[in-house]
């Protein structure tokens, strides 16, 4: 116990202090991270000035030969290379806008630089271009302005030797040509100067350790100040400044550095850095999203794919761990025709599973104008193409850049085969937070779909370390689960990811497992792995939020009316189809020497889904789009005329003969129809009514049987139109009363006028073409006439015009008309207006205000109806005050309603009993042009007695499919026996909207995928009222022999065979259900 000495431990501590210390300024540390990177005041002494051990440039080394070719024509490369070439030289400019200029560039590499580690070309002309080998293969694209300017300069060129390749360049940048604003209309005059030809040798170490500095220091910068790894983030980066500094910014102090560096984040020079069995939390894919059309014309977009995808098998190349998505198969058959060997480098990258195919449908198409069997093509073409050139199809809807989301989409995908939809658009959202990331979405029929929304809120990440963390902390589903899908890579105009978001993304998952907090990604996956993942959880119990009905965007409300033309075209070319198809099936039945013209109609069919892409039918576009897509149209539509032409040929329905007496018409609605018609080339009008086929046309006499409208003068100024139905007064135009005879109504509330024309102002925000904003409302003004004069004044039709001046550039002239009541024929209020548009920034609509009270409107939508509040109880329900319809609003109470018809016009809005439908804008970004001339419009009024149902719907597809008469000798028997061979019967609810050939029909098929044997008739059915619907195929066996019904998706796969007996097979559908049907003949 006692005796000894006490035993002091020894100490490294110094007994004496050396001298003060201050605390670190935290945020003037943090703000010193600059320094090191920034390419300002410092540059020639921080890490730039060490990126490049060596350059040559001038003529002795990349000597410059350029070929202009005329007319802003853009030729391909055998064309281009046969021209002779004329030097040229750094510091030239290159232009006019959208110019194309080939730059033939013989490259000498120095003696000094051949042994260099990594030598580049940098290229800066500040415009895109795509590098070509002297053999014509094209190699990699450049986006110029101080990105993507660099190429990998291929070893065999380190010979001293000439080397010869081309560089095609292109006269716009990635988003056009628009000048200081993107979305304003293009500069036709802009120049480009090629500012930079040089051959670079690259500091690999240096070029590394600038990345290692970019993500620690932003874990300084992002990471929270209480935390320890902010902190020594900070000390990390101040080390390394430190060091290269104290020496004097060698090599040695570079590679110091980056030793430095991975106490940090670790080694992360490889793909090892995601072989850590840690559990990743983000899930990263590369992605390159291309607008089809929007600042620039299709004819750029097809050089932009190849810009773009050339850049990415480059980088699958040179990162294991890359993977990357590309959706659009229109894109893909570009390449195919235009690049067929940059083509097979992306056939060969997707056999590997490095390239990934996406999205299954022909474009990133909008999905609130098409209509519901232009969304089925979108699939069905889509798959069609993915399938017969890659050998599958896609499992995953990829649209990350669409105006919202019809309602009827999870249905749709799961028929073409696809569980699983991805976005990110609904984040834009200007007035309500969308609460969910991953979730059910749930269609108007019950079908569902697993969506996934970018946390990050973007496809188009810079994969920066503040989206990474972005991919959880925005995360709004993680009580479910707590993965994010992270899409990154440049893009709308292009480009994808880039080497340095490789580069990060490593450095970020090191970060991770090395020191933390940072959520881990991980490279390697596809989408579809990450949504079999998620589908496996679902399997095993977690229970994920679910979203019914559309996902509406509230935002870009003005794309539903801007550029009307454009969506008339739209609209009038799915019509024609629709005709088409169903007259060339039942010519085929009738004429074995009749061919369906299958090239023709998928050829019209595919022109018409590229004009659906999602800046090209909302008129988000700039006017050589437009102008694009009026040639398109103006095709389809001569082709469409040659093939009905051809059909009723085949049918002996001569449409051509113009010396027969006998007036005649084809009803190609699928219920029997009745309308008074105008004779063409007289005054005249005939009754003409029939069943699908052939119509029966009754040429009024003298006296009709027919219940007669009148039109009177009721004194200066105010006018009575009158049938068996209704009682219109007119007044300056307006209605001021609509009484329903029959059932003694009164429509329009005391005091209010419709089908009164009104115009607001209309400045949004920011996004002309695509925004209407919720203040246009408060600048209203009312349109006052100029006179009103009758036209027409029965007995079969009475119609009263009113001339309207809109200001000294604009005027409308609008024709209220009323038919004499048809029995059995809903009667409706037609008017048509002509407008001669020249406004600026403003907004027409027409307004009826009804005597009518509901909290709901229905509008109708692709094969059903959504519902919407007409109230502002909350910001979700004022978020709608302008919505997608199609051919029809309503405004329904118990025991009456009034539905708005239309034709081609999208755009509506109901609040109260205040019913708007928006006709024309005038905005001048991005087309200065837009919507301005000549318009043809037409809507309708149709009171109804009792509930919204069958007699809305089938009006409204009367009114926009009116018939067309011919002359021509009689129409033989067994041909309109052939073309009411096929009926739907029982509901009314239930719509036969499509009739075709089966696609690989041994008589129809094109041999891009098997041949199915024996022929066959596709039926498109669905549900339109929103309940259990029965009704019953029938077919006339003496005219048309079947052997078998299937119900099969909308890919036409085999499916359930259904009992047919006797020419009838019974059906039965849910509410909104969509439903294809397989006629075996």
């Amino acid at each position: 116990m006692g005796g000894g000495k006490p035993h002091i431990p020894g100490t490294s501590l110094p007994k004496l202090a050396a001298g003060p210390v201050g605390q670190q300024i935290h945020s003037i540390y943090k703000r010193r991270l600059g320094q090191f990177t920034d390419n300002g005041q410092y540059s020639s002494q921080n890490l730039q000035a060490a990126m490049f051990e060596g350059r040559a440039t001038g003529q002795e080394h990349v000597k410059l030969q350029v070929y202009s070719p005329p007319n802003l024509s853009r030729p391909t490369f055998e064309e281009a290379i046969s021209h002779k070439f004329e030097d040229t030289h750094v510091g030239v400019s290159f232009g006019p806008s959208w110019s194309t200029h080939w730059i033939k560039i013989t490259l000498k590499v120095p003696q000094n630089l051949q042994k260099k580690q990594h030598l580049e070309l940098h290229w800066d002309a500040g415009n895109e271009g795509l590098i070509w080998t002297e053999h014509g293969e094209p190699l990699q694209g450049l986006t110029g302005g101080g990105e993507r300017i660099e190429w990998v300069l291929p070893d065999s060129f380190r010979d001293g030797k000439p080397h010869t390749f081309y560089i095609e360049m292109a006269c716009n940048v990635m988003f056009g040509n628009g000048v200081g604003d993107i979305i304003q209309p293009p500069n036709p005059d802009r120049y480009f100067q090629l500012k930079m030809a040089d051959i670079v040798a690259v500091n690999l170490e240096a070029r590394a350790l600038f990345v290692d500095f970019w993500i620690i220091g932003d874990a300084a910068r992002e990471f929270p100040e209480n935390t320890w790894e902010e902190h020594q983030a900070l000390q990390i980066c101040n080390e390394i400044m430190d060091t290269f500094i104290n020496g004097h910014g060698t090599q040695d102090s570079i590679i110091r550095g980056r030793e430095i560096a991975r106490k940090y984040i670790g080694n992360v020079d490889s793909s090892k850095v995601y072989e850590s069995d840690k559990e990743p939390h983000v899930y990263a894919i590369g992605n390159c999203h291309i607008d089809t059309a929007w600042l620039w014309p299709w004819a750029e977009t097809k050089r932009k794919i190849a810009r773009s995808w050339s850049n990415q098998c480059d980088l699958i190349d040179r990162y294991p761990e890359y993977r990357f998505v590309g959706s659009q198969a229109q894109q893909y058959k570009w390449l195919e025709i235009l690049y067929p060997k940059l083509y097979d480098r992306v056939k060969s990258k997707i056999k590997e599973g490095t390239f990934q195919t996406i999205g299954g449908s022909w474009v990133e198409h909008d999905t609130n104008l098409p209509c519901g069997e232009s969304l089925v093509r979108q699939f069905l073409y889509g798959q069609r193409y993915f399938e017969s050139r890659f050998g599958e199809r896609c499992k995953t809807f990829w649209l990350p850049d669409t105006f919202g989301y019809s309602s009827q989409l999870p249905q749709l995908c799961r028929l073409a085969g696809m569980s699983r939809f991805f976005t990110q658009k609904i984040s834009w959202n200007n007035i309500n937070v969308f609460p969910h990331t991953t979730f059910s979405w749930v269609s108007l029929d019950g079908s569902q779909v697993l969506c996934h929304m970018a946390p990050a809120e973007t496809y188009t990440a810079e994969a920066h370390f503040g989206d990474v963390h972005r991919s959880i902390s925005q995360h709004k589903s993680m009580d479910q689960d707590d993965t994010g899908l992270l899409a990154f890579g440049k893009g709308d105009g292009g480009g994808g990811p880039t080497f340095e978001m490789l580069e990060k993304l490593r450095r970020c998952r090191g970060l991770s497992d090395k020191t933390g907090r940072l959520p881990r990604v991980k490279l390697g996956d596809s989408v579809d792995d990450y949504f079999a993942m998620l589908e496996k959880k679902a399997e095993q119990g977690t229970e994920f939020v679910t979203w019914y009905g559309e996902l509406y965007l509230e935002l870009h409300r003005g794309t539903y009316t801007s550029q009307a033309n454009n969506k008339w075209n739209n609209r009038h070319s799915e019509i024609r189809l629709h005709d088409i198809e169903y007259l060339a099936t039942i010519a085929t039945l009738k004429d074995s020497s009749y061919k369906y013209p299958k090239k023709e109609i998928d050829e019209m069919w595919e022109d018409v889904l590229l004009c659906q892409f999602h800046d090209t039918l909302p008129g988000s576009c700039i006017e050589m789009v437009i102008r694009d897509c009026d040639e398109l149209y103006a095709k389809v539509f001569k082709a469409g005329e040659k093939l009905i032409e051809g059909a009723l040929w085949a049918l002996e329905i001569d449409a051509t003969d113009s010396i027969g007496n006998e007036l005649k018409a084809v009803n190609t609605l699928p219920w029997h129809r009745a309308e008074i018609t105008k004779v063409p080339d007289s005054e005249d009008y005939a009754l003409v009514s029939g069943g699908p086929g052939v119509a029966r046309v009754q040429k009024f006499s003298g006296s009709s049987n027919e219940t007669p409208a009148s039109i009177a003068e009721l004194e200066e100024g105010v006018f009575q139109l009158s049938n068996e139905h209704f009682r219109v007064r007119v007044e300056n135009g307006a209605i001021t009363s609509l009484v329903d005879v029959v059932e003694d109504r009164e429509l329009i509330p005391k005091g209010k006028k419709a089908n009164q024309l009104v115009i607001f102002d209309d400045k949004p925000l920011y996004w002309q073409a695509w925004d209407v904003e919720v203040y246009y409302t408060r600048s209203r003004e009312e349109l006052p006439p100029a006179k009103s004069y009758v036209v027409e004044r029965g007995p079969h039709v009475v119609s009263l015009c009113t001339e309207h001046r809109i200001s000294e550039k604009s005027c409308i002239k609008t024709t209220i008309s009323l038919a004499a009541s048809v029995e059995g024929q809903p009667s409706y209020i037609a008017v048509s207006s002509e407008v001669d548009w020249h406004e600026t920034m403003k907004i027409l609509k027409v307004e009826f205000p009804v005597d009518i009270m509901n909290t709901e409107a229905s509008y109708e939508t692709q094969y059903g109806i959504v519902r919407r509040p007409t109230h502002y109880n909350t910001s979700w329900d004022m978020a709608k005050f302008e919505v997608c319809c199609h051919k029809w609003a309503d405004l329904s109470e118990a025991g009456y309603g009034v539905s708005i018809l239309n034709d081609s016009k999208y755009g509506f809005a109901i609040a109260g009993n205040l019913m708007r439908l928006s006709l024309l804008r005038a905005p001048k970004a991005p087309d200065a042009h837009a919507d301005m001339g000549r318009h043809h419009i037409r809507w309708a009024i149709l009171p109804h007695a009792g509930p919204l149902d069958h007699r809305t719907v089938r009006t409204a597809r009367n009114f926009n499919h009116p018939y067309k008469l011919y002359r021509g000798p009689s129409t033989p028997a067994d041909s309109a026996s052939l073309l009411n061979s096929i009926q739907l019967t029982g509901s009314p609810a239930l719509i036969l909207d499509a009739i075709k050939r089966g696609e690989d029909d041994e008589d129809v098929s094109r041999g891009e995928l098997p041949i199915r044997k024996g022929r066959s008739i596709i039926l498109r059915v669905y549900e339109s009222l929103g309940g259990k619907a029965r009704g019953c195929i029938c077919v006339d066996g003496e005219v048309l022999e079947v052997r078998r019904i299937e119900k099969v998706n909308l890919l036409e796969d085999d499916g359930e065979e259904l009992v047919f007996e006797e020419g009838e097979c019974r059906i039965e559908l849910r509410a909104f259900e969509v439903a294809t049907f397989r006629l075996q003949l």
